[in-house]
């Protein structure tokens, strides 16, 4: 491996419950190959996402550096993860299009664009365009969306 290779910043895409980073899978294994400490990631994690619902999903960004020194962005929940709460369902259909799981009111859908258009790459967008692919999850998913 060339020295230009290991100088550069390492980006890790995690998926961890708010308020409950622990050091074992996925944590540990993904920040222990890369020289981190998973325990310091997982205290302040934990108490970054204190103000959040603990379980709520959080994907976040972890940037390793390389003298072993991190930092990490989260973003907002997964859009599904909102509208199946909102539509009060544990998982979406098998068949969406055909058949139904639940539903959802448009007063849903823009309460979920709210919360996304709080995410750094989607703030340039207008809140119809947000609420407009959260539609579409939403049929993916099989939540019917009435008006």
């Amino acid at each position: 491996m060339s020295k230009a290779l290991k100088t550069k910043a390492q980006l890790v895409r995690l998926l961890i419950p708010a308020g409950k980073a622990a050091p074992t899978p996925p944590v540990g294994p993904a920040l222990g190959a890369r020289g981190v400490k998973s325990m310091d990631f997982c205290k302040e994690f934990n108490a970054k996402t204190a103000h959040i619902e603990p379980g709520i999903p959080t994907p976040t960004l972890i940037t390793v550096e390389p003298d072993r020194t991190f930092s990490f962005m989260f973003k907002t929940p997964p859009t599904t993860y909102l509208l199946k709460k909102a539509a009060g369902i544990e998982k979406g259909t098998g068949r969406p299009g055909h058949e139904f799981a639940g539903t959802v009111s448009l007063k849903h859908v823009y309460e979920i664009a709210k919360i996304k258009a709080r995410d750094e790459h989607l703030k340039h967008l207008k809140l119809e365009s947000i609420a407009s692919t959260v539609i579409g999850t939403a049929r993916t998913l099989g939540v019917q969306v009435v008006p």
